[in-house]
């Protein structure tokens, strides 16, 4: 708690009417500490230099950049405040969208040097796949090798739901590539995504007689074996190369880098995308999204890319049904999960929070990191706790355990290896499953706080469900009625 100010009548004066700033803290600093640097720092008399021409900045009506950058800490009144955020509001989009173009120009004249032919072997590859590709996936795959074997460099977003298939078409354009000399590169946000694609794309690949050799890079691994991945990958013995933001590194080398796939593209910057390709000479560029993003906002968002939209699920999939309650439904979901699990299925449950503790919670994000929740009033629930009280309303029979992103990789992998074979039918985890986790006999997801979530956020989530050829469930648990009726709309529609 910040401790009261005292003030004399006439310094009590000076105050009143005076916007002040309240920034987000972290432990240790305080409002009035924050304020003061941000004071010292703003009395510098030129911030920054500006940029915009003055006749742009009047057709726009628009505040001088330093004045907006001291306003929006320290207005005089509402109409400075909205004039400095108008004004950097405008500098967000407009710098971004000339980086934007500057890329889209830079790409569409970068020569396609590294020519992938479409390789029989993939083709023969994709007729031995137990099911048929989509259409939307057989169009989404022609797009790709027509652009690796295309006169430019491809540079291109594949955007499709959850479930909709979009590794495999990562995987058939990382063949061609090895096939043709090169090496492919997929690059992950999180390490248990990391492993996981590396455990599928190995297992595939053996179970299909594909001799290619598939590395895996990530973050925790012990120097040793990172010395030796990066050895491979330095002498082309390793075709494809599997890992988190390890393949960024300065450390890493490749031999002869042709294709760089950035998975669950939203969680990267477009700097990190840059600097794996800038790993090889003349590089092939495949980002995938899941994240729901209408076309026209795509274009400007990724207006450096082509886009691919593959808006076609399996046959086999169905659609999932959703629920938005209150937190007295909670009984009635356990005894759903319940009935689910005696059924032969399993499920998660999603909390914010690691754990809770006496200077306060510790929220968790979805890439394992994890930071104090400010909003003391709220009541968010955590895994730990969380677990301890989901094994009293279970049957003993029921084996619960529960995840989260601070856990020793080693202890991560073997909880994710007993939810994956089934001895674990109750998975609690804070977000860190959110991107690519796949167990297809997951039906149902119960996400607790759900309106402490955002919507991209949540529809991750509800993507680790409906996998299967089975029906799934996704609960969202809300505290917040305005919360509730917004997701309940956004659900619906879904």
């Amino acid at each position: 708690m910040e401790q009261p100010v005292l003030y004399t009548m006439e310094g009590y004066s000076s105050q009143i009417g005076i916007m002040q700033p309240i920034y987000p803290l972290t432990r240790g600093l305080s409002n009035k500490i924050v304020s003061k640097a941000m004071q010292q720092a703003l009395d510098i008399k030129e911030l920054v230099p500006e940029l915009l021409p003055a006749e742009l900045r009047r057709s726009n009506e628009l505040a001088e950049i330093n004045f907006a950058m001291r306003a929006i800490h320290f207005p005089k009144d509402m109409n400075d405040y909205e004039a400095a955020r108008k004004r950097l509001v405008f500098d967000e989009f407009f710098f971004f969208m000339l980086n934007v173009r500057r890329m889209k120009e830079n790409n569409s004249r970068q020569p396609n040097l590294s020519r992938i032919a479409d390789d029989a072997r993939t083709d023969e590859f994709i007729k031995k796949l137990p099911y048929e590709l989509t259409n939307a996936q057989k169009r989404t795959w022609q797009e790709v090798s027509s652009d690796m074997n295309g006169e430019r460099l491809m540079n291109r977003l594949v955007q499709g739901d959850v479930g909709s298939g979009k590794t495999i078409i990562a995987v058939l354009a990382l063949m061609n590539t090895v096939y043709a000399g090169y090496q492919g590169a997929m690059m992950v946000p999180t390490e248990v995504l990391a492993r996981q694609q590396y455990d599928d794309t190995c297992a595939m690949f053996e179970k299909y007689g594909i001799n290619i050799n598939v590395s895996l890079l990530i973050g925790s691994m012990t120097a040793s074996a990172k010395k030796k991945e990066r050895q491979r990958i330095a002498s082309g013995e390793a075709g494809i190369v599997i890992g988190t933001h390890a393949l960024i590194q300065a450390g890493v080398e490749y031999a002869n880098l042709g294709l760089v796939v950035t998975d669950e593209q939203h969680r990267f910057g477009v700097h990190q995308r840059e600097s794996l390709t800038q790993k090889g000479s003349s590089v092939h560029t495949l980002v995938m999204s899941a994240t729901p993003i209408p076309r026209t906002l795509a274009i400007i968002i990724y207006g450096d890319l082509d886009i691919s939209v593959m808006n076609e699920l399996p046959s086999s999939r169905l659609p999932i049904k959703n629920a938005v309650v209150g937190t007295d439904y909670r009984p009635n979901a356990y005894r759903f999960i319940e009935n689910q699990v005696q059924a032969g299925h399993q499920a998660y449950v999603i909390c914010p929070m690691v754990e809770a503790r006496e200077d306060g919670d510790v929220m968790e994000d979805g890439r394992g990191d994890t930071f104090a929740n400010t909003n003391m009033h709220a009541t968010l629930e955590n895994v730990v706790d969380y677990t301890t009280m989901l094994k009293k309303n279970l049957p003993s029979s029921i084996n619960v355990e529960y995840l989260h992103g601070k856990m020793k990789p080693a202890v991560k992998d073997e909880i994710m290896e007993r939810f994956h074979s089934g001895q674990t039918q109750v998975l609690v985890s804070t977000t860190v499953i959110e991107v690519g986790v796949n167990v297809p006999n997951a039906t149902v997801m119960l996400i607790e706080n759900a309106d402490r979530f955002g919507l991209a956020q949540l529809h991750q989530l509800r993507g680790r469900v409906g996998r299967g050829a089975y029906q799934s469930y996704c609960i969202f648990v809300g505290t917040s009625n305005a919360k509730k009726r917004k997701y309940g709309q956004a659900w619906n529609t879904a």
